[in-house]
């Protein structure tokens, strides 16, 4: 008799009581280039993803479990949920954030130090039904308004083409997550299982995840929120959190 995971069993009897199923997160194994990744994908027009940064208190989340206690008071709960872009000591976004379509924090393109600024940076949105990910100053010069924004850098792939500054043999090496839409239209989500460097993460999104446009979240604080794979990272403070949410069926 095949063994079945809890929480597909769970939502096998909701189905049978005629309610609406909770969502899932589709995460998977990807092998690149000698090493492990988990990719977890979703489907813009049939998953709700947000931005997140501060409770409504004006507080910092910091966790995921902050923002999930949040959620529940509102009969919605957490699907998935990765750490979603760089951010200062106070945890406020060093770039553009969008929430409901208010900007929070303006578009910065200026040069400085760090992955932030190893130019070109970009920006991951969401929109009604769609999400994408472009470079900063093609979101500028787009004017478009949008429901859910973030920004973070360097982009990872750019119109098929990885950010000029990467090596193949570089010897910075770093746990990693980052985002990328595919020629589809599907988010995918990844990270990787040990430090990599930028230029094979970055080729996991164009080769082996079909993402024209990629763009990196962190380095070693990379975190993840995928319940029904047992997985909830808690070592660091975070920022700026991407998040897929669902109502509890009522």
């Amino acid at each position: 008799m095949p063994l079945f995971p809890k929480s597909l069993l769970a939502g096998a009897a909701i189905l049978s009581a005629g309610l609406a199923a909770p969502a899932f997160a589709a995460c998977r194994n990807v092998s690149h280039l000698g090493e492990d990744y988990l990719a977890c994908s979703f489907d813009p027009a049939a998953s709700d993803i947000r931005v997140y940064n501060k409770d409504q208190a004006g507080v910092p989340f910091k966790s995921f479990k902050a923002l999930s206690l949040e959620l529940r008071h509102r009969d919605e709960y957490l699907v998935f949920a990765m750490n979603g872009g760089m951010y200062h000591e106070d945890l406020s976004p060093v770039g553009l954030h969008i929430e409901e379509g208010l900007e929070q924090a303006p578009l910065n393109t200026n040069p400085g130090w760090g992955n932030f600024h190893l130019l070109p940076n970009g920006v991951f949105y969401v929109g009604e039904g769609k999400a994408g990910v472009m470079a900063a100053e093609a979101y500028r010069a787009a004017g478009i308004k949008l429901r859910f924004a973030t920004q973070s850098g360097p982009m990872l792939v750019i119109d098929g083409a990885l950010h000029p500054r990467f090596l193949p043999d570089s010897d910075s090496l770093k746990t990693r997550n980052g985002v990328g839409v595919t020629t589809q239209g599907q988010v995918v989500f990844a990270v990787s299982k040990r430090p990599v460097r930028f230029h094979d993460f970055a080729t996991l999104f164009r080769d082996a995840l079909d993402c024209p446009n990629a763009l990196f979240l962190d380095g070693t604080i990379s975190s993840l929120y995928a319940p029904e794979i047992n997985r909830h990272d808690r070592l660091f403070p975070l920022g700026p959190i991407i998040a897929v949410v669902a109502r509890f069926p009522r």
